[in-house]
């Protein structure tokens, strides 16, 4: 019998995990409700909200980390290209543009089914977020304030740097 199928309730709460692990970070956070977490996060390039929400009957931990970013009505269409090359490449999670709010972000879940997530899971899921969000924020400055297309916006922010200049 698969564990799903014992109807043992779940023990542990991945969002208070989440609050834990902010705390070490020693990152702003707010609990909105007892499945609803919220953090600011200081990144290289721009402050990240992370929207970290706990669905028991899916058994999935969503984030969700954006930065704002007020996309004019003649960008839409390039940063939506830009979107799509990205994920194309992405190996977890991807890109979403919330046109209304003007908030570009990143979004992933972590599938549970019946277990408890542990430390290194919540970690890893942050670090995805906010990984993602830092290499990826000066491609979306190019397209939307410097008014590059998205191909070339996004071959000027892949290049690695190694050690310090």
């Amino acid at each position: 019998m698969a564990t799903s199928e014992t109807g043992f309730d779940r023990v542990y709460n991945p969002v208070d995990l989440i609050e834990q692990v902010a705390q070490t970070h020693e990152w702003a956070c707010e609990r909105t409700h007892e499945d609803e977490l919220t953090l600011n996060v200081a990144g290289t390039w721009a402050d990240y909200h992370v929207s970290l929400n706990w669905r028991t009957d899916l058994e999935s931990l969503h984030i969700a980390c954006a930065f704002e970013f007020k996309v004019p009505d003649n960008r839409l269409a390039e940063v939506y290209r830009l979107i799509a090359q990205i994920n194309e490449q992405m190996w977890l999670g991807h890109f979403d543009l919330w046109a209304h709010d003007g908030l570009i972000m990143f979004r992933h879940g972590l599938m549970l089914n019946g277990t408890v997530a542990t430390p290194g899971q919540c970690e890893a899921l942050l670090r995805a977020g906010l990984e993602a969000c830092e290499r990826y924020y000066q491609a979306f400055q190019f397209v939307v304030w410097a008014g590059k297309d998205s191909r070339s916006a996004l071959s000027s922010t892949m290049f690695e740097t190694h050690g310090q200049a």
